[in-house]
C-alpha cells in the first residue's frame, strides 16, 4: 500500500484544476446551445447585455438584427420568388431558388453587415457594436453560446478516461512537490525521500496529456478571413 502524501484540500484543488482545463479545451467539456434574450430598456441604455448564466464561457455568433430585403406583406422578396419561380416543388429544380437566396443574403451582408460582438466571460457582458436604437424593448436576440458541462448534473464527465489520467498526473505533481521539502532526509533502514523524481514523472505525464488534449480532443480554431 502506497501512502499518497497530499491533503484532502490539495486533492480537491487538483480535481477542480483538472476539471477547469477539461472544460476549457475538451470538445466534450462544453455544449453548444442558443441563448434567447428579451431586449430591455436597460440593455439599450447600456449598449450591452448582461449574461447571468455562470456556465457560459463563450459567445460566438448572433442572429442578424434587421433585414433590408423583407417586408410583412405580399411584396416580401421571399414570397415573390416562391410565387414566380416555384410552381411545383416536385417538378422544378431548387438550384435557382437556392442561388437567389444566396444572392439576397449577399445583398443583406453588403447593406447591413454582420453586427460585431464582444464577450468576456469574466465581465459577463455581451457587447454588440451597433446602433441600439434600431431594436425595440420586447424584441428577442438569439446568440450561439458555449456552456460548460456541469459534472454534478452530468456525472458521466467523471468517467472520461483523459480526465481521470490528468487528475492522477496532477496528484503525482502535488505529491512530488510535497516531498521535495524532505529531499535528502533518511528514514530508518537508509531509505531516502525522492520527491524530485516523483515530481518530474508527474510533470512529464501532465505535459504529455496536455499535448494529447490539444492535438486530439480540442475543437479546431475558427479561421479568420480578412
Amino acid at each position: 500500500v502506497i501512502d499518497i502524501n497530499i491533503s484532502d484540500d490539495q486533492a480537491d484543488d487538483r480535481i477542480d484544476e483538472a476539471l477547469l482545463y477539461y472544460q476549457d479545451y475538451h470538445f466534450d467539456g462544453v455544449e453548444t446551445t442558443w441563448l434567447k434574450h428579451e431586449i430591455t430598456q436597460t440593455d439599450i441604455d447600456n449598449n450591452y447585455i448582461s449574461i447571468t448564466n455562470a456556465a457560459t464561457i463563450g459567445i460566438v455568433d448572433i442572429f442578424d438584427i434587421g433585414d433590408s430585403t423583407s417586408t410583412n406583406n405580399l411584396f416580401n422578396v421571399r414570397y415573390q420568388i416562391a410565387l414566380n419561380d416555384l410552381y411545383d416543388l416536385s417538378r422544378y429544380d431548387l438550384v435557382p431558388y437556392f442561388m437567389n437566396f444566396m444572392n439576397i443574403r449577399f445583398i443583406e451582408e453588403m447593406l447591413i453587415g454582420k453586427q460585431p460582438l464582444r464577450y468576456n466571460r469574466h465581465l459577463n457582458k455581451l457587447a454588440i457594436d451597433m446602433d441600439w436604437q434600431k431594436v425595440n424593448v420586447g424584441e428577442f436576440l438569439i446568440a450561439k453560446v458555449y456552456n460548460k458541462i456541469d459534472p454534478d448534473t452530468n456525472t458521466d464527465v467523471w468517467g472520461d478516461r483523459w480526465l481521470q489520467r490528468y487528475v492522477s498526473a496532477l496528484f503525482q505533481v502535488q505529491w512530488g512537490k510535497n516531498l521535495t521539502k524532505f529531499t535528502g532526509m533518511q528514514l530508518p533502514g537508509g531509505v531516502q525521500f525522492n520527491g524530485e523524481q516523483i515530481l518530474q514523472q508527474g510533470l512529464e505525464e501532465k505535459n504529455k496529456l496536455e499535448e494529447e488534449m490539444i492535438s486530439s480532443y480540442s475543437l479546431p480554431v475558427h479561421d479568420l478571413t480578412g
